[in-house]
């Protein structure tokens, strides 16, 4: 299926692991044109050299804290400089911090909306005028389950990500008639390096926990009984940015298996 988005050009933020660096090589694989930023070097040009191998397509990596606005802005700059035009915007950077309400201080919950909620505001913002131009865009908050049904000790993570689902809503409404199409994913069980840094914490204490028992014992309350693969993720967030998605704004599609009692 011919997705449309040869050409387009798109915005990972996050984009140097994980479901960032799996959406980044679905997409150069349909014929985007893809930039990523994450704030390391290092393993930011790694993932670009690793994308460009697998798919044979062009890569922007573009090191970057989306929590200073001077290099949110930097970000988009370069993109336009470099390509001419922003079609798409994945907003995925963040990081999964879970505490108690009483552990928290004032540094934490800023910290937080910092990293999650104000980067995907300003990058947004950032954008839109370019997606005006061209009368076409695509812009998919990557948020979590935790913000549609936030659990015990899951504090700030479940309230920037329940912003993040609103702040999809709200503006999916003020810019339909630009054609710019704003939803969310809520992510679930997925692998990822923090996952794989806990099993290692983990092993520590149990040499004999395999990296399968880890997972197939993250994945008991999962109906369909694993842990998702980052490019299951990829492939969802893909086809909210391409031609085919083009009546679905301002929507919250869960990837998780089947693990929220919300639907």
């Amino acid at each position: 299926m011919d997705l449309g988005l040869a050409g387009k050009v798109a915005i990972i933020t996050g984009g140097s692991q994980g479901i960032g660096k799996a959406t980044a090589s679905a997409m150069v694989s349909e014929g985007a044109l893809v930039v990523i930023c994450a704030r390391r070097l290092d393993i930011l040009e790694a993932a670009a050299k690793d994308i460009e191998i697998l798919t044979g397509g062009e890569i922007l990596p573009v090191q970057a804290d989306v929590s200073e606005p001077t290099q949110t802005k930097e970000l988009v700059d370069k993109t336009i400089n470099t390509y001419g035009r922003l079609d798409i915007l994945v907003n995925n950077a963040g990081t999964r911090a879970t505490s108690h309400f009483s552990d928290l201080n004032d540094e934490d919950w800023q910290n937080d909306l910092d990293l999650k909620l104000f980067p995907a505001i300003r990058l947004s913002r950032l954008a839109i005028p370019y997606m005006k131009q061209s009368g076409d865009g695509r812009i998919i908050n990557v948020t979590n389950l935790g913000g549609r049904a936030p659990g015990p000790s899951s504090v700030p993570t479940s309230v920037s990500r329940a912003a993040g689902i609103a702040l999809t809503k709200a503006m999916s409404k003020d810019y339909a008639a630009d054609n710019i199409l704003i939803n969310t994913v809520c992510i679930g069980w997925i692998k990822s390096s923090q996952h794989e840094r806990q099993w290692i914490a983990e092993k520590q204490l149990d040499e004999d926990l395999s990296k399968d028992d880890f997972y197939n014992k993250m994945a008991t309350d999962i109906p369909i009984g694993r842990v998702g693969e980052t490019d299951e993720a990829a492939a969802v967030i893909t086809f909210l940015a391409s031609a085919k998605a083009s009546y679905i704004t301002g929507v919250a599609i869960n990837i998780d298996g089947g693990f929220s009692a919300i639907i």
